[in-house]
């Protein structure tokens, strides 16, 4: 039994290394979602005549986008705290780092849907919108 519990500092050492790697791998992949998001919206509004009806879908693109990437880094948050270091200090910035984002989330929903998270969106709100939030508010219900 000695044998095997000598081996765990070691087993301990190579999973924390492959939990960092994939924590950073997460953010990596969250913020290129978040620049990706961004290049396809305004590669696609460029394409486009500059008019209000396709600012709208603009900005609701980037919004997607941005709201993407925030989920994908606090699960990487999660990932690389939980794992890794799972202390009160770092608990308690998860806990920071998951309600910054989570307003982030609700003010991008609020300014992309003009109503909170919360709120079901009624079908008459719908009409005369854009075809990109009426697809939002569609596959909400």
């Amino acid at each position: 039994m000695d044998k095997a519990t000598a081996h765990l500092p070691e087993l301990e050492s190579v999973l924390s290394h492959w939990i960092h790697i994939v924590g950073n791998g997460i953010e990596v992949f969250g913020v290129l979602v978040i620049v990706a998001g961004i290049g396809w919206s305004t590669f696609h509004f460029i394409l486009r005549k500059m008019s209000e009806g396709h600012y709208e879908t603009y900005k609701i693109r980037i919004g997607r986008s941005l709201l993407l990437g925030l989920e994908v880094l606090v699960a990487a948050d999660i990932v690389k705290t939980i794992a890794l270091d799972l202390t009160f200090m770092s608990l308690g910035l998860l806990a920071a780092l998951v309600l910054v984002r989570t307003f982030l989330s609700w003010t991008l929903v609020l300014e992309i849907e003009g109503r909170w998270p919360w709120q079901r969106v009624p079908a008459e709100a719908t009409l005369g919108q854009p075809k990109a939030v009426r697809e939002i508010a569609t596959s909400l219900r």
